[in-house]
């Protein structure tokens, strides 16, 4: 066991690694993928390696808490908040005993919006005890009429605007993201304790801000290392795991 190296006091820090491991949407075998689709069969191969090979998952609310880190910790994390995570994910995590925490475009479940978890999914699985939900932002993933893509040149997510006012800024990114932390404090009983960056995008202005929110936060991959918990909990990298990079391909560069 790894104890955290920071006083009860302070925020968490470890004198420790962590792998942090990114997927999004999980597709039926046979399905097409892209980079951000993996097939249930894959899925299981994953959580299967892992398990065989020694790994212990953790969620971040365990971090924040500053509890005392298995052996070989590994962080599994879902952004978006599909519904494959329920239909699909959720058994297998069951199957393993495997946590995995899921960052949610709250937008989607407020708006009952198809193919994206409901708010009663997100109790069902928060009460196993695997699950964690987080927030991926309320709107603030490009949920206009980019439809949720990244557009090169732009704001992306938290970015501030060329020229943007600050409160213009506090109304466009920081409500939203206040706005995210309410509602699934409202809906789950309990305030999340981490957030994704959509597109991975960090802002100097929105930063501060989420670390008084959230007491883990994470950015997209690809990364090249596992996060360093030494210097606290916030802006860990991940790993992008995808059909063609598996668990294993970063896992065992030690």
């Amino acid at each position: 066991m790894v104890q955290a190296t920071s006083r009860p006091e302070e925020p968490a820090a470890y004198a420790a690694k962590l792998p942090v491991l990114m997927y999004h949407h999980v597709v039926c075998d046979g399905e097409a993928c892209n980079d951000m689709t993996v097939t249930v069969g894959r899925l299981e191969e994953d959580l299967h390696w892992l398990a065989e090979n020694g790994y212990h998952t953790v969620l971040p609310r365990e971090l924040a808490a500053a509890q005392p880190l298995p052996e070989k910790p590994v962080l599994i994390t879902f952004d978006d908040g599909y519904r494959s995570n329920y239909d699909l994910a959720f058994p297998l995590l069951q199957k393993y005993s495997a946590k995995a925490a899921i960052a949610l475009m709250v937008y989607m479940p407020d708006k009952n919006a198809e193919n994206f978890l409901s708010w009663d999914m997100c109790r069902q699985m928060t009460a196993s005890g695997l699950v964690e939900i987080g927030s991926h932002g309320f709107a603030i993933h490009n949920l206009d009429e980019r439809m949720g893509n990244f557009v090169p040149g732009q704001a992306n997510g938290v970015q501030r605007r060329k020229g943007e006012s600050d409160l213009d800024f506090q109304c466009r990114v920081l409500d939203d993201l206040r706005y995210s932390y309410d509602r699934i404090a409202v809906e789950l009983g309990a305030a999340p304790s981490f957030f994704a960056y959509p597109f991975g995008k960090t802002d100097p202005g929105a930063d501060a801000f989420l670390q008084e929110l959230f007491p883990l936060t994470v950015v997209t991959g690809p990364g090249k290392y596992a996060a360093d918990l030494s210097g606290g909990l916030h802006g860990l990298p991940r790993f992008t795991i995808t059909m063609k990079a598996a668990p294993e391909t970063f896992l065992k560069r030690g």
